[in-house]
């Protein structure tokens, strides 16, 4: 099949004109004159035979075949991108992207990412952090973990390893805190998931207490909120264990309730590759270790 020769430096112009949407800007990062960024685009709309900008007075934006174009180019350039870096050093990597909740992250999975990589130095980890909600397709992720019951539609979902909420605060906090019942004279921190808490407190016999207190999007959040003493926040202490043993936060009671588990997702789809398999053994087998 002979291809015909794509006019590289018009469509990396467009991209970055599109991205920018100023041609100032694209010609700035692209270290070319305005001038000759404008041509190249020219160039690259006689080609097609379409207009892909509107020229407006003060900047531009994108026609309805440039609104097209944009997202086929942006991604066909990051794909060459990681094609690149697979190689870079002179050998080939292949490259895992992970989504991961933000408290699993900090709390269990970076201070074993060193042993991984000893044992799988060809695979190169990328990890982008949330906070529990997230797109797999839209953000071209290869796996995402996250804290929940496992029913997440369309995906293939493998547990990683439970981990038990229990209420976490200052020390200064929990020296007022001699009963259950006092738990109705604190603040009491609450996730956007606002059955926690109603739950935790079912579960403890704990009667005439209410949640009451402010929201927070993220268990690491909630955690810094309640080690500054602004309350008792429910948590999944496993992945607290350094404050707590630092004593920053400490547990008032020792009632536990499993909400949930952290798992490992991906879309059902998008085939397991051999770095992902790598990845997803490795994870399931750090999982059982205690």
């Amino acid at each position: 099949m002979i291809r015909p020769q794509l006019p590289l430096n018009a469509l990396r112009a467009f991209e970055a004109a599109a991205r920018h949407l100023n041609f100032t800007r694209a010609a700035l990062e692209l270290c070319v004159s305005q001038a000759a960024l404008s041509h190249q685009i020219r160039s690259l709309e006689d080609r097609l035979q379409v207009s892909l900008f509107h020229r407006l007075p003060r900047g531009v934006a994108l026609t309805d075949e440039g609104a097209a174009l944009y997202p086929v180019l942006t991604e066909s350039f990051d794909r060459i991108a990681i094609a690149l870096d697979r190689h870079t050093g002179g050998g080939f990597r292949e490259v895992l992207t992970v989504g991961v909740v933000g408290t699993f992250a900090t709390g269990w999975l970076l201070p074993r990412l060193a042993d991984f990589e000893a044992a799988h130095p060809d695979i190169e980890l990328r990890v982008q952090t949330h906070n529990n909600r997230i797109d797999l397709a839209g953000e071209g992720l290869d796996f995402a973990i996250r804290f929940g019951d496992g029913d997440w539609q369309g995906q293939d979902c493998a547990p990683i390893l439970d981990a038990p909420f229990a209420p976490a605060c200052a020390p200064a906090v929990a020296r007022r805190l001699r009963a259950l019942a006092d738990l109705a004279r604190v603040p009491l921190l609450r996730s956007y998931r606002n059955d926690e808490w109603p739950r935790w407190l079912q579960a403890a016999g704990v009667s005439g207490v209410e949640a009451r207190g402010p929201v927070f999007d993220s268990s690491l959040t909630l955690a810094s909120a309640a080690a500054t003493g602004n309350g008792v926040a429910l948590l999944p202490l496993r992945m607290f264990e350094q404050e707590l043993a630092e004593g920053r936060l400490v547990q008032p009671f020792a009632q536990s309730l499993s909400l949930g588990q952290y798992w490992l997702t991906r879309l059902r789809s998008r085939p397991e590759r051999e770095p992902m398999r790598r990845f997803r053994v490795w994870l399931e087998a750090e999982g059982t270790r205690v």
